[in-house]
């Protein structure tokens, strides 16, 4: 997506890195850029708020639900390993077996 017209940030790479910005997880000077973007470029702007708008609706529908530890142990314990830059094993975080799920679980 791109309007057609030179930035000094490029529509590419706001986009990949969109969500980094809506979590506020990159450095000030790349959200003044990202700003400065949004104001010059319409259909950047018009993405940034539709995915704003989907961030708030999921975390509206969604947001009381508790997760349970042992799944937040596993992706924080998998977090770490990239973080240190460590092997990660291909096994899927999401991955349970019966002997993982709660009695109640098992009779539904």
């Amino acid at each position: 997506m791109s309007c057609g017209e030179p930035h000094e940030t490029d529509c590419s790479e706001v986009l990949d890195h969109l969500y980094e910005f809506l979590d506020h997880e990159m450095p000030d000077s790349d959200c003044t850029k990202f700003e400065v973007h949004f104001e010059e470029c319409s259909p950047c702007l018009e993405k940034y708020g539709l995915e704003q708008a989907v961030k708030k609706l999921v975390k509206r529908c969604c947001g009381s639900d508790d997760v349970p530890a042992d799944l937040r142990s596993k992706v924080m314990g998998r977090i770490d390993l990239i973080r240190s830059g460590q092997a990660v094993p291909e096994q899927d975080v999401t991955a349970t077996t019966a002997a993982d799920l709660p009695a109640a679980a098992n009779e539904a």
